[in-house]
């Protein structure tokens, strides 16, 4: 019998012949979850259809590199296509979903065509996560940039490097207004690790890039209600973390919640105000309103209540998935438990189909890490203990690019960090990962904002002088003692 060789045979690209007769799974979100339900199922036999908005999977611990232009935004997106390679049975479908029936076992999607397109199930998993919440805050919405999504960090980016250049021409003309504020908004390992990168660009690039800037420019504060940063860590670690953004330069108001955001500035829940050129909005996630339209039971944050097999109470071969699902004892919306839920949920669908025993869904917890900077991460990992400075960087750099999809992404993440992270400031050279620089328009909108904004040349124009200088004088007071590192 002769063997063919794999390079030489064409990869089936049906499951079997009688595959059009298999239950069909529908998988609602293409993120952590999605993704690793797809690649669980490759081995059952059901015809998966993955349905997302995108035609691409976000590695989203690494999107605060892609918002400081530390990566290329396609170093951390992966063609959701890709996944058929190991999973021959997958098709996926772009759409927005509209509404679920789950009595008629239909899942409504907008593909952008008249009328709304219907596809049936015999097993749905919902895994379309969260999204950015801003817990009613005024003005958070209209000026606070999240950063949960590819386009936000992007986003993000552009306005960091458009501001950056509107400031450099201020400081050629005037020592009133030369510096670029930026405040953080959440104190969790989003918040930490933008800051921490921000901060090393700060240190590293930002005199080499800008040298007709004053070495200050660039103003960091992380404003975190809660007492400490990176709750979710021991005491130790928290305090490492605190001390090694102090050590770069960044302001840490702690215990100080925002109430209000404008396109300028921040009000805190004491009423203070902070400048803010740029508010960057890391203080959480929650469950889109949507949700609540498709008549599925939700706990008081808003997930879908699943029980032990991690099916949707009430609701036999509905199943959730990730964030969106919530267990009586809720798990961490990080990538892990999305990841081993994904798995879980489609598991219990293949052994449905093949007649067997569903398991119940148990999380193993593989540990937590976070990234402060250059050569400072923490790592918590059960039984082998904690991890801090350079080693736990190496441990973060080295879990982060094995638990990508695909090869091309692991190597060029690779690639690019050591390159960013390598060497020394004589040694290595500023390239950062830059895209629509517009900073003309930041200066136009600068100035149409002049009657909102409390800080810089022009401020409060349509107002009265004598009131303007007032305000403007009981803002300045209120803003944190800035850093020159």
């Amino acid at each position: 019998m002769v063997m063919p060789l794999p390079f030489l045979s064409r990869r089936p690209t049906v499951p079997a012949k009688d595959g059009a007769s298999w239950p069909h799974v529908v998988i609602l979100g293409g993120g952590f979850a999605g993704a690793h339900a797809v690649g669980a199922l490759r081995d059952a036999r059901v015809r998966v259809t993955l349905i997302d908005r995108n035609v691409y999977k976000t590695f989203q611990p690494l999107l605060y590199q892609v918002a400081t232009a530390g990566l290329n935004p396609g170093d951390v997106t992966m063609f959701l296509r890709g996944l058929s390679l190991k999973v021959p049975n997958m098709r996926y479908r772009q759409g927005e979903v509209q509404g679920i029936d789950p009595e008629r076992k239909v899942v409504r999607l907008d593909e952008g065509q008249k009328g709304q397109q219907e596809i049936s199930y015999d097993y749905l998993i919902l895994a379309n996560g969260a999204t950015t919440t801003f817990f009613g805050t005024p003005g958070a919405e209209e000026h606070a940039m999240p950063m949960y999504t590819r386009s936000q960090a992007l986003a993000i980016r552009d306005r960091v490097f458009s501001e950056l250049e509107r400031s450099s021409r201020e400081a050629g003309l005037s020592h009133s207004h030369d510096k670029l504020h930026v405040c953080i908004v959440g104190g969790g390992p989003t918040g930490v690790e933008i800051a921490g990168a921000l901060a090393d660009f700060r240190m590293q690039e930002l005199d080499i890039l800008y040298p007709e800037m004053d070495p200050g420019t660039l103003q960091l504060t992380v404003l975190q209600r809660g007492d400490e940063v990176l709750k979710e860590f021991s005491t130790k670690y928290r305090q490492y973390a605190a001390d090694e953004l102090r050590d770069r330069g960044v302001v840490l108001q702690l215990g100080r919640g925002v109430k209000e955001v404008g396109y300028d500035h921040v009000v805190l829940d004491d009423d203070s105000v902070l400048e803010s050129d740029i508010t960057i909005w890391a203080a959480g996630v929650g469950i889109p309103k949507m949700v609540s339209e498709w008549g599925f039971p939700q706990d008081k944050r808003g997930r879908i209540a699943v029980d032990d097999y991690l099916q949707v109470k009430g609701f036999p071969g509905v199943y959730a998935a990730g964030d969106i699902a919530g267990q009586d004892e809720p798990l961490p919306q990080l990538a892990q438990p999305a990841i081993q839920s994904g798995q879980a949920a489609a598991r219990a669908i293949a052994a449905e189909v093949a007649g067997k025993p569903r398991k119940k869904f148990k999380y193993t917890d593989l540990g937590t890490m976070a990234t402060i900077g250059r050569h400072a991460a923490i790592a918590e990992i059960p039984v082998l203990g904690g991890l801090s400075g350079s080693l736990g960087w190496a441990a973060w750099l080295g879990v982060h690019i094995t638990k990508m999809i695909g090869h091309r992404n692991q190597r060029a993440v690779a690639m690019n960090l050591v390159s960013l992270y390598g060497g020394s400031r004589a040694t290595h050279q500023p390239n950062p990962v830059v895209g629509e620089v517009n900073s003309l328009r930041a200066a136009r909108i600068f100035e149409e904002q002049a009657a909102h904004r409390l800080f810089g040349a022009g401020a409060g124009a349509s107002r009265p002088a004598d009131e303007v200088a007032a305000e403007n004088a009981e803002g300045a007071a209120e803003v944190a003692e800035p850093t020159n590192n």
